[in-house]
Formats: structure tokens, sequence, C-alpha cells
């Protein structure tokens, strides 16, 4: 406890400026308060602040010590405050990162919901379709679609995902179904341009023997663009064939807007994954985010449901 009191001294002093003004805000004389910050210089054995009549300055060690002190002291405040007469609460700022499409449609829905059952924990949701540097940006969570790299980062597969090529009943009723991949090039195909993340083109398992290795085919067709939610707009308007994830879809095969074809030759399933830093005590807002998004994500209805939440609100 008394390391922790010239911790909270320490960065008490910094934040008002002088010692008197500390002590005041404590209510002890400013010979205690200039006490503890002694010890805490003489345990360390450097010298956080200079000192004189007039003004404290930082030092270069004290500058780098007052910001992890900080971090100390709103971790310690977070753990108190999270135990209550009705056991522990995740409490704190949870900052959380998604993929664009993928978070618009499956992630930002589902913060408010969070929320109303976790009020002491505020959030912010970044999304971008960037990698983002988990712990160099100081994100606590991120959640991605695909397959994990090796990394420092730890992963938690929450779902599977697929991807499959659909269209619409209209569409193969005026122009029938492929029977294999090569097909697909008698078909008008709704591809992402050049431009975009998805290189290899879209994957096919050619036979369903042990071993057999995924093929990736690149399919042309008259439109393309950059952004996968216009080729799934397209696709539901009935312009062509799309290849696309089955949390982008699954809900309007469910309802019959969409058909799937080419099923025999559906590439293995990568995955959905909550992905955080490696760290010996995972924040309690954190492990209650992860928990719920498996809740949702691991039910075969959230991924039926028209909105995407489930349940309904």
């Amino acid at each position: 406890m008394g390391k922790l009191k010239q911790l909270e001294s320490f960065v008490s002093v910094v934040a008002r400026g002088s010692l008197t003004a500390a002590a005041q805000a404590e209510g002890v004389a400013p010979a205690i308060m200039g006490r503890r910050l002694d010890a805490l210089e003489e345990r360390l054995g450097v010298k956080l602040l200079l000192r004189t009549t007039r003004r404290i300055t930082l030092t270069h060690e004290g500058s780098a010590f007052l910001e992890d002190c900080q971090r100390i002291l709103a971790d310690v405040a977070n753990a108190e405050a999270s135990v209550s007469a009705g056991g522990v609460k995740a409490s704190g700022h949870l900052r959380i990162t998604a993929p664009a499409g993928f978070g618009r449609r499956h992630v930002a829905p589902l913060v408010p919901v969070f929320h109303s059952q976790h009020p002491e924990v505020t959030i912010s949701l970044n999304l971008s379709d960037r990698v983002v540097d988990i712990a160099g940006e100081g994100f606590d969570c991120a959640v991605r679609v695909g397959d994990m790299p090796d990394s420092s980062l730890v992963s938690v597969r929450m779902a599977d995902n697929r991807r499959l090529c659909v269209a619409t009943p209209a569409y193969l009723a005026r122009h029938g179904r492929p029977q294999t991949p090569a097909d697909l090039a008698r078909f008008d195909c709704l591809t992402l341009s050049s431009d975009a993340s998805q290189t290899r083109g879209w994957a096919f398992l050619p036979s369903r023997q042990p071993g057999t290795q995924v093929q990736y085919l690149k399919p042309v067709g008259p439109l393309n663009c950059s952004d996968g939610q216009v080729l799934h707009d397209w696709c539901l308007a009935g312009y062509g064939i799309a290849w696309r994830s089955t949390w982008e879809v699954e809900a309007e095969i469910a309802a019959g807007l969409l058909v799937t074809v080419l099923d025999d030759y559906a590439a293995p399933p990568n995955g959905i994954y909550a992905v955080f830093p490696q760290r010996k005590h995972l924040p309690l807002r954190v492990r209650t985010w992860i928990d719920f998004l498996k809740a949702h994500y691991g039910n075969a209805a959230y991924w039926q449901s028209a909105g995407g939440v489930w349940p309904p609100a």
C-alpha cells in the first residue's frame, strides 16, 4: 500500500503542479507529500522531479515513469470499481477494431447491445480494411475474418466462415446453373476489381479426396468493383454470380433471395476470430466482450436473422 501511495502522490503533484496543492487535495501536510516523493526516488534510484520554490519540472525519467503510473492507477481504479455487492462487473474503456464491411454488418449493431448489458463499459469502434497494429495502436481486441497468420497475438475462433458462389433464383432461371468451376466462364461473374485486396481469386476444392489442394480461379465478367458490398447488392439485383462470405449472404439464402451453386466444390471454411495482444491477465471488459461475441456468432439463428442481431431487440 505504501508503494501505491507513493505513486498516487507522484501523479497528484505533477497534475496539480506543486506539493502544496497536492497536499491540500489529500488533506495532509506538504512535508508528508515531500517525504513520499523522496522515498519513491530513493527506492527507484532516479530523480523524477526537479523541485524549486517556484515550480516542479519532470526529469526525462520522470516523464516516462508518469505514463506508466497513470496506467497502473487507472487499472487499479477499474479493478476496484468492478467489484460491487452484486459481484464482479466489467468496467473501463474498450477499444475494438474490425474490417469495414464485416464491422458495419456484424460488429456495429452489437456494440450498443453490449453496452446496454454492461453500462459501465465505454466503447470505441474502429472500422478499417487495413490490418491494424492492435498492440501498437492501443486496441484491446480486433475481429478478423480469414486465416490467421502466425503472430504474437492471441486469437479465439468464434465461428466458421465459408465462401460461397451465389445468385438469385431469377438469374439462374434465365441462364442455367454452372456444374463445375470451369463453367463460370459462360456466366456473368461479379468480381472484385484488380486493386482490391482479394488477389488469389475464388477458391474451390476440385474433389473431396483426402489431400486435395484448394485451387484458385479468377473469373471475369462484365461488372467488377473494389467494394464487396456493391457486389453483394448487384448479386441481389440479379446481375450475376458472386463469391461471397456466409456472414454476408446467409440471411438472404435462408430467406430464398439467393441460391448457392457449385456447393460440391466449396473450399473448406476459414474462421471469424477475436484477436488480442498477449497478456497475462486479460481485462474483464475484454473477456466479457469476447464471450458476448461468441454467444452471438456461435448461434446459427444469429446469421440467419435479417438484421444480424440475435435475439432481436
